[in-house]
């Protein structure tokens, strides 16, 4: 018998036996883990832990010994829900003296949460005489215990009451932070978190082992089935559901639980124990792909506990449903969508997270932050969500409630309006032409073009399918086989691909996740192409092949150099050069997000046909700001005087050398934003397509003449980079064209 389970055999004796089960626990995991200390805490009312059981400290401390919660290393456990592992714990900063215990001899120290259905019960500690880090196993061990000690400890708030009286039921405002622009009112409903396993001790281990693979395979084909019948329509998404896809795939974190089972657990202890390890090592990480991965393993976990029956099938939603999350994963959001949810607060979501992304391709209003509202809500209340205003209302006073009832029914009446303006061009109201494209990155989207009407696909984003082809990288003849329908679907109107952007969290079939500190600023993009130039070739083969002699367009992505992009096009030109039928017209040009292109601007516009601005990349460069993250997602703006500079000057070098000129991205379909640009110079925008139709109708509305010298005004008077969104906004309010920002 493994260790893990002869432990957990001796637990569930112990447990059964004991007239003192915590004291007994105590002995049993001090020599288990053989230490000279095993300690327990429980977390009283006013956030006060109490030592009630210990082994190796004085018996009298018991019921004497309190800490804060963050006061010491044990209360420092129980406020950051993490475990400490240290060598040397009284040198520790958080280290916090108790004469009454006695622990003076005692080095090292290995202290774990204590922690049931997302709530702190206490904590569990070992110490030592020597110096030493516990090994991987002990830790695993002692934080399999301190699941079972959950079991026993009392909840210091189970006995508080709820909140009662007048003060319930009056209105609540919280501000929030715009995700996916629109309107919702209904009742709420609360995702909560993993339903607590039954059993947590396995009777039988290979029996557990058997229904935890047969989950695991019902879990896949679940996510297969809802990620081929359920996708958005815009390249942004398929972009996270198949990174989603890539997480679910990976077996790492199933041979994390499997392990747990063979040590002991049932599989649903298992999923929890590793979920909840999981969740607390990432939940203070910077990086924004892991912040994204941890909802995608939120609701991974769910869904196998759900295969294992642990979970409740969902029950049918009331009409016109609000849900409110912590986080939520992006199958998640699609089967809560599918559902019915007529809008959506992320707590932790960020305009640029997943779950922004894909509110908007479904087209699903959506806000992040609205701090302290889950706490405060109850399911059922009403609740109005603003996210044109970025405004949250619980329990909105009648009136309130009316009046964004009647917004709601114009805007279903605006909805079908705008259908008509499928077939007509983009214009401002004195008749300036401009360019609208779309940003798509599958070939069933190239329908997009008939039903907004654009001009064209301004980014057609190649990697997609890379990402979806499996094990293996799809050779020159199935990628032309795609790119052929793509330019079909085109039929004739304006087609740009942008060459395969990999890496970071978009990793070539079979490649092993990056280990790179910052992959958004590492060997990623352009640069993969050429260090792999085989790889590159081969698309560039596809290309040519796909488009057999008609006009191509193809656009390099995160060039940081001249030579960069110069190198790139002759392994293009050298593959035109050996093709037999070329391209009636070839245009070659560049994504310029990186900030050090503008710095070499006469060499670039001397070697390229076209330059699309890539807003999302270049901004975070420029700034130095990670555009994922919570805290300073809206400290910076396109709309910033520097940007506005920075975009005008490239405008006009690009039209002195005869480059058009487009910018793509979110941005881009910002009615207030792309009235700038137009402004400014730049007539070409690509954006999804659920942005276009709206865009062209608001832009109709516009004097872009009358605009062009209050934009100069508003530049003369403004200081700094602080953002001048605000004051345009309000120039088109004045115009009665409100709206001008998504």
């Amino acid at each position: 018998m493994s260790a893990p389970r002869r432990l957990l055999a001796r637990l569930r004796e112990t447990m059964a036996q004991s007239a003192a089960p915590l004291a007994a626990l105590s002995q049993l995991i001090a020599a288990e883990l053989e230490s000279e200390v095993c300690s327990i805490y429980t977390l009283r009312p006013g956030d006060i832990l109490e030592l009630v059981a210990t082994v190796g400290l004085k018996p009298t401390a018991i019921g004497r010994t309190r800490l804060r919660v963050g006061e010491g290393v044990v209360g420092l456990v129980a406020a950051t829900g993490t475990a400490l592992n240290l060598p040397d714990a009284q040198n520790h900063p958080a280290f916090a003296y108790r004469p009454e215990t006695g622990e003076e001899p005692y080095a090292s120290m290995l202290a774990v949460p204590v922690r049931r259905a997302g709530r702190t019960r206490g904590v569990l500690a070992v110490q030592s005489l020597q110096p030493r880090l516990y090994a991987r196993d002990e830790a695993d061990e002692l934080e399999t215990v301190a699941m079972l000690l959950a079991e026993l400890l009392p909840v210091a708030t189970d006995a508080a009451p709820p909140e009662e009286g007048f003060g319930a039921t009056l209105p609540r405002r919280f501000a929030a932070t715009p995700l996916a622009p629109g309107l919702a009112i209904g009742g709420i409903l609360r995702r909560g978190v993993l339903a607590q396993p039954e059993r947590l001790l396995a009777e039988d281990v290979a029996a557990e082992r058997v229904r935890l693979e047969a989950a695991w395979q019902a879990m896949q084909q679940g996510v297969d089935a809802l990620l081929a019948d359920r996708v958005p329509d815009t390249g942004a998404s398929r972009d996270v559901l198949e990174a989603y896809r890539l997480v679910a795939a990976d077996a790492g974190w199933f041979e994390r639980v499997a392990a747990a089972v063979t040590g002991g657990l049932t599989a649903e202890a298992a999923v929890h124990r590793v979920a909840g390890e999981l969740r607390r090592r990432m939940r203070h990480l910077g990086d924004p792909y892991l912040r994204e991965r941890l909802a995608d393993l939120d609701d991974l976990a769910g869904r196998l506990l759900g295969a294992l029956g642990a979970a409740p099938a969902p029950g049918p939603l009331a009409p016109g449903t609000i849900l409110l999350a912590r986080r939520l994963g992006p199958a998640e959001l699609i089967d809560w969508q599918a559902r019915g949810i007529v809008g959506l607060v992320v707590e932790e979501g960020t305009p640029h997270g997943h779950a922004a992304i894909l509110a908007r391709a479904l087209g699903l209003p959506a806000l992040g932050g609205a701090s302290g509202l889950l706490e405060t809500a109850s399911d059922g209340e009403e609740l109005v969500l603003d996210a044109d205003e970025g405004r949250v209302i619980l329990r909105p006073e009648l009136d309130v409630a009316q009046g964004y009832r009647a917004a709601l029914a114009a805007r279903s009446a605006e909805q079908v309006s705008l259908r008509a303006w499928r077939g007509r061009k983009a214009m401002t109201a004195d008749g300036t032409r401009l360019r609208l494209m779309l940003n798509i990155g599958l070939p069933h989207e190239i329908e997009q073009l008939d039903i907004t009407g654009a001009e064209g696909v301004g980014l057609f984003r190649t990697e997609i399918a890379m990402m979806a082809a499996g094990a293996t990288m799809p050779d020159a003849a199935e990628q032309a086989a795609i790119y052929a329908r793509v330019l079909n679907g085109a039929k004739g109107r304006e087609l740009i691909f942008r060459t395969l952007d990999l890496g970071s969290d978009k990793l070539l079939p079979g490649a092993p996740p990056t280990s790179e500190a910052n992959p958004a600023m590492g060997w990623r993009s352009l640069r993969i192409g050429l260090d792999r130039p085989a790889v590159m070739r081969r698309q560039l083969n596809a290309l040519l092949l796909a488009a057999d002699g008609r006009p191509l367009s193809v656009m390099f992505p995160m060039v940081a150099t001249v030579e960069e992009f110069q190198a790139a096009r002759a392994l293009l030109d050298a593959e035109v050069a050996r093709f037999g039928r070329k391209p009636v017209r070839l245009s070659v040009g560049t994504m310029l997000e990186v900030p050090a292109l503008l710095w070499q601007l006469p060499g670039l516009l001397a070697s390229t046909d076209f330059i699309s601005v890539g807003t999302n990349d270049l901004m975070q460069f420029l700034f130095a700001a990670d555009r994922t993250a919570p805290d300073i997602a809206d400290r910076y703006d396109v709309l910033s005087a520097p940007i506005l500079d920075l975009l005008e000057d490239l405008a006009e070098k690009a039209e002195a050398a005869g480059v058009s000129l487009s910018v793509c991205g979110d941005a881009a379909g910002e009615p207030v934003v792309a009235l700038t640009l137009a402004a400014l110079g730049i007539g070409t925008l690509s954006m999804s397509a659920h942005a276009l139709l709206p865009l062209k109708a608001w832009l109709a509305r516009i004097d872009l003449p009358a605009f062009r010298p209050v934009l100069a005004s508003i530049r003369r008077s403004a200081s700094g980079g602080a953002s001048l969104r605000e004051t345009i906004n309000a120039w088109t309010r004045e115009q009665g064209v409100p709206g001008g920002s998504i």
